[in-house]
């Protein structure tokens, strides 16, 4: 059976098949041809921490295959009362695929070792493997082609979204530089990173002359934790890493001036939601080489792809 977890148990060959299902996919939609293949089948999507785009994504993937998707957030359901492999196997039985936006991946890893339904690991403190393929199907959209993508840069804190970005580019030839100053440690993993390092194609750098030479795309990602805020202003029992993050990270910040000082031809892209002032500007989001909203859209294309090949339907998707 298969599941999407951390892509490091995933093949290139099978990364392009489902970033070519979601060129596909999302040819058929824009020429308005209806893709119903996925009728009377169900998407369970379980939220224990909230999520803009993946909620909007799937759901609206489901529902343009001719699908329906379910969403549960996990603080108005009854995991809380019981063991979490018990509960998982009861709602695992009422859809064809299981999406879990968690917390921990242990809990993902648990829900797919039980192999009833393919799991999907839609956002936890390790892996974003959704959102690096939707992030390779832009930046092979703007470039013209998988084969024209040779480098990248990541700037900021390296976490769970660099972790799967990095690994996916690496395992189809692409070349990234991690000017990251700092590692969130909760998202450290040391096979993936040693999966990524042994093809020679990850740098690592905090000078940004270095790192950002010949890139394509720069990519950020938050580096403020959202409970340091309340209504605005900083907690004052934060204050002092707030500034500290702020002192280390600032000069890492994706905008205007970096961009035309370093490397005037780079697209920027932004997992999204931004945090204005802190790891990008203003100028940056707006910025002619920003393809960020593209980069959202395209989120709704690689989930569907997601969820056909899991359901082993791809020879269904024609052009």
């Amino acid at each position: 059976m298969r599941h999407l977890i951390s892509l490091k148990e995933n093949s290139a060959a099978e990364l392009l098949e489902i970033l070519s299902i979601a060129e596909k996919l999302k040819k058929l939609g824009n020429a308005g041809k209806k893709i119903d293949l996925l009728k009377n089948q169900t998407l369970i999507m379980l939220f224990q921490k909230s999520s803009t785009r993946t909620r909007l994504s799937f759901e609206a993937a489901m529902t343009e295959l001719g699908g329906h998707a379910i969403f549960l957030d996990a603080k108005t359901t009854q995991f809380s009362l019981t063991d979490f492999k018990d509960e998982i196997k009861a709602v695992m039985r009422y859809g064809s695929v299981l999406m879990f936006r968690a917390m921990k991946v242990a809990d993902v890893e648990l829900a797919a070792k039980q192999n009833q339904i393919p799991v999907i690991d839609a956002c936890s403190e390790k892996y974003h493997p959704c959102q690096a393929l939707g992030d390779l199907l832009t930046m092979s959209e703007v470039v013209g082609g998988l084969k024209k993508l040779k480098k990248i840069a990541w700037l900021g804190t390296e976490n769970n979204v660099s972790n799967t970005l990095k690994l996916a580019c690496a395992k189809l030839g692409v070349q990234v530089s991690l000017i990251a100053p700092e590692i969130n440690q909760a998202s450290v993993d040391q096979e993936l990173n040693e999966l990524a390092e042994k093809t020679g194609l990850i740098t690592h750098t905090t000078d940004l002359e270095t790192g950002l030479t010949d890139v394509q795309f720069i990519h950020t990602d938050t580096w403020m934790d959202m409970e340091f805020f309340d209504q605005g202003k900083v907690r004052a029992e934060f204050q002092t890493e707030y500034e500290r993050r702020k002192k280390v990270l600032l000069p890492f910040q994706v905008n205007k001036k970096l961009l035309d000082t370093y490397c005037p031809q780079a697209k920027i892209m932004h997992c999204m939601p931004c945090h204005v002032g802190y790891e990008i500007s203003r100028d940056a989001i707006d910025h002619p080489n920003s393809v960020i909203f593209d980069q959202a859209e395209n989120r709704l294309h690689i989930q569907k792809a997601i969820i056909i090949w899991l359901l082993g339907l791809e020879n269904l998707v024609c052009v």
